[in-house]
């Protein structure tokens, strides 16, 4: 019975993010601004801590921490930098899935080439998808579609 409830929220959270896309941004990115935020201000501390041992190491930890603290905030107060970051993973994630196909389909790596030829089309998948999502409605709006998507294939799973 849990599990229907769960489902029919999901669906209902779906229709409204598709319909206020930006507002199924905001969510995720202000919880991963304050877990970057959180592993940046750790960042920091560490490299305040380390500072009398290993100046070298301190150093990059203390910059490092400013980055990404700065990064989390950015994160926080601005669902924009969230879809753009987002969007350059994903992006990098299709680069990588391209090379890992055409080298597989070429020899350099061992592998069936059908298996290659898949690659190379979820990499192209993904370039096409991270381009889509720098934008925040459009990111909004394939969250709302997972939302729906999600609920319904809860509400029709059997235990």
């Amino acid at each position: 019975m849990q599990q229907k409830q769960v489902s029919l929220i999901l669906i209902l959270l779906g229709i409204i993010v598709l319909a206020f896309p930006v507002i199924g941004v905001i969510p995720f990115s202000f919880l991963t601004g304050v877990i970057v935020s959180l592993l940046g201000a750790g960042l920091l501390v560490g490299g305040i801590i380390m500072l009398r041992e290993k100046v070298g190491w301190a150093i990059v930890g203390i910059i490092s921490g400013i980055l990404v603290l700065i990064l989390g905030i950015g994160f926080i107060v601005n669902p924009s930098l969230f879809s753009f970051v987002a969007s350059l993973f994903v992006i990098l994630a299709g680069l990588m899935f391209i090379a890992a196909g055409i080298a597989t389909i070429t020899g350099i790596i061992d592998g069936d080439n059908r298996a290659g030829i898949v690659t190379l089309v979820i990499g192209i998948i993904y370039l096409i998808v991270g381009s889509w999502i720098a934008d925040p409605e459009l990111l909004g709006t394939l969250i709302g579609i997972w939302l729906i998507i999600t609920g319904f294939i809860m509400l029709f799973r059997n235990n």
